[in-house]
């Protein structure tokens, strides 16, 4: 495991582009069923201009990121997230972070950061802060 500092990049973690298939998993798993996620038509009434990803889905790629960064020994504590635009068909995401500040707690490193996903224009869809802590390098 590594030692973190104050700084330090997280990520970063890029996802295949977002697929309708994709989206109608997720309505299942999630039991979003809204129609703004796989009907194009009531997308576009809505003043969206075309279907859109939940936003869920987006937040899960970055605690995807997250849990895939600290493994098994680690201990995602908070994550929390504010959505800023929206994620559509096609779009390719990618999920950063930068450590803010670091700890130490019984054996643990501490970390708190601040975490965001990215459309491939650099457009960032989701931001936030996490706090994790990992074992002793």
């Amino acid at each position: 495991m590594r030692t973190f500092q104050p700084g330090d990049p997280i990520g970063p973690f890029k996802k295949p582009p977002v697929t309708r298939t994709q989206l109608v998993m997720y309505a299942g798993a999630s039991g979003d069923f809204n129609p703004i996620h796989y009907d194009d038509d009531y997308a576009r009434k809505s003043g969206l201009g075309g279907v859109i990803a939940h936003g869920m889905l987006t937040m899960a790629f970055v605690g995807q990121m997250l849990t895939n960064l600290i493994g098994t020994d680690g201990d995602l504590r908070t994550f929390g997230v504010r959505f800023t635009g929206m994620v559509r068909p096609g779009d390719e995401i990618t999920c950063e972070g930068r450590v803010k500040e670091t700890r130490w707690e019984e054996g643990k490193q501490v970390v708190l950061c601040d975490i965001w996903a990215s459309t491939q224009n650099g457009d960032r869809v989701v931001t936030g802060k996490a706090e994790f802590s990992v074992p002793a390098a």
